[in-house]
């Protein structure tokens, strides 16, 4: 399978989850706006597995006015494996990570569905490269891969002014990060959990979420 494929099915959820976001910044593109977001703030977050990944981490993001220096440490992730990893945010959403009792359709795990009334959709993909939109969602071959399972990520972000900065600077903005190796075999495959619920053509462990974090 190929890489620029695995995410494929994620591009409904940046859609979907859209619309409200870009309301918000253009409704709060006056002066006084503009204004609001050119503080300084140092958030972080502490990064917990979800669906029994093992692994951990932690971000820190320095915002200085519209600009975000984002680091990411993790460890304990799938082995030389691609790992989308975003910004959510949703002006509906509770922005905080899911838990257990989001699993609604009972069958023991947590899926990119089920996450979404907590930390939201796509706000900034954290490539490594090129555009960090909710465009780039999608783009596995600009996403880090974890020799070892390890991760240390750094990379400067652009918000846009308005509504949505002030929020993720007052703690609502949650971190995601992507893909479980269920049955530890080294790869995605349809053995470990079945196909995607965003793209049957697609296996779970691939968009499966495996840490959360709310910077706070």
């Amino acid at each position: 399978m190929k890489q620029r494929k695995l995410y494929a099915g994620l591009g409904a959820l940046v859609l979907a989850g859209t619309a409200g976001v870009a309301g918000m910044q253009a409704s709060s593109a006056d002066e006084t706006a503009e204004r609001a977001t050119r503080g300084n703030v140092q958030l972080d977050a502490n990064l917990t597995s979800l669906n029994d990944s093992g692994a951990r981490g932690r971000v820190h993001a320095e915002f200085k006015g519209r600009k975000a220096h984002v680091h990411i440490k993790a460890k304990g992730l799938a082995k030389n494996l691609p790992h989308a990893q975003h910004i959510h945010f949703g002006a509906d959403a509770r922005n905080e990570c899911p838990n257990v009792s989001n699993d609604t359709n009972n069958d023991h795990r947590l899926n990119v569905v089920e996450g979404v009334p907590d930390y939201g959709p796509i706000l900034k993909s954290l490539t490594t490269s090129g555009d960090t939109s909710p465009a780039s969602g999608l783009a596995v071959d600009r996403f880090p891969t974890t020799p070892n399972g390890t991760e240390n990520y750094e990379r400067v972000i652009k918000f846009a002014p308005g509504a949505v900065l002030r929020a993720i600077k007052s703690g609502k903005g949650v971190v995601v990060v992507h893909g479980v190796d269920h049955n530890g075999n080294g790869a995605y495959d349809f053995e470990g959990a079945g196909a995607s619920e965003l793209d049957p053509s697609l296996p779970a462990e691939a968009t499966d979420p495996a840490l959360c974090g709310v910077l706070r």
